[in-house]
């Protein structure tokens, strides 16, 4: 048995078919959950709609948007890319800050634990199918030549 990954596939470059020579929207995230809140954005209030066609065309997830938002309000109004403060004392600021970036480690180790099962049930249902198939191999070439 060969011990490649047979599911993993190198991608493919292929030239640009834009003016412009653009890679904006080569990576788009075309999942039936972000058309599905792209038209509902588009129906309640079109520059919404907009605003999410140029999150996914950026190749990037339309669940992290809203994050993404609440970042970009935290700079613009609070100068730093910190959740802004609760109060102004400085040692519950920086508690709460540490609370935040535990989280923060927390949901990154979560996608990267789901990212490996994912990889692992891959790998178990290739090892499967491989077993499968040797049995069938191992069967069939037997009655294949009482057969004949």
């Amino acid at each position: 048995m060969s011990t490649s990954n047979a599911h993993t596939v190198e991608p493919r470059h292929h030239q640009s078919s834009t003016r412009c020579g653009s890679q904006f929207g080569r990576s788009a995230r075309w999942s039936g959950f972000n058309i599905a809140v792209m038209v509902v954005a588009f129906v309640f209030f079109w520059p919404v709609g907009l605003v999410v066609l140029f999150w996914i065309m950026s190749g990037r997830n339309v669940q992290e948007l809203p994050g993404a938002i609440r970042e970009q309000w935290g700079r613009l109004f609070h100068g730093n890319g910190q959740v802004p403060a609760g109060s102004d004392n400085v040692v519950f600021n920086d508690y709460q800050q540490t609370q935040y970036d535990r989280i923060r480690e927390i949901k990154e180790e979560i996608k990267s634990r789901a990212q490996r099962f994912s990889e692992f049930r891959m790998d178990a249902r290739r090892r499967a199918d491989q077993e499968e198939f040797d049995r069938f191999m191992a069967n069939g070439s037997k009655a294949g030549r009482a057969e004949q």
